[in-house]
């Protein structure tokens, strides 16, 4: 039963996400073609001791040609739809632990009245 609920949620994710994977992947490959051709004329002007303008790509690699490329396009829009915050949304009540007792409690937890909760994620560098 849970295989069953698992499998149709992945269908309907990628049903969801197919006709935004698609654009994005015709626009790679639109960019990607026009660096390509700026290329091939950059080398043809070169060719003919007419090279004036700098290079106009500056990877001729990892071309979305590659089903590698692909699959990182299609990688990055399934996590884009499933993270838990969204832009216009609530923000999701995740779980923290404090430091000094190790007690759990949720971040929303801390918000008091109307006063904004912030939150600041600092470095120790």
């Amino acid at each position: 039963m849970m295989n069953t609920i698992k499998a149709i949620k992945n269908a309907i994710v990628c049903l969801v996400l197919l006709p935004r994977f698609l654009v994005a992947a015709v626009m790679f490959w639109l960019l990607d073609f026009i660096c390509i051709r700026k290329r091939v004329l950059f080398r043809m002007r070169e060719q003919e001791g007419d090279a004036i303008d700098p290079p106009l790509c500056i990877s001729d690699s990892n071309r979305l040609f590659s089903l590698e490329s692909l699959k990182a396009v299609w990688h990055g829009h399934k996590l884009d739809f499933l993270k838990a915050a969204h832009l216009g949304h609530g923000a999701p009540n995740t779980e923290v632990v404090q430091l000094q007792d190790q007690r759990r409690s949720r971040i929303l937890d801390y918000v008091k009245d109307k006063r904004p909760l912030i939150l600041n994620f600092g470095s120790c560098t």
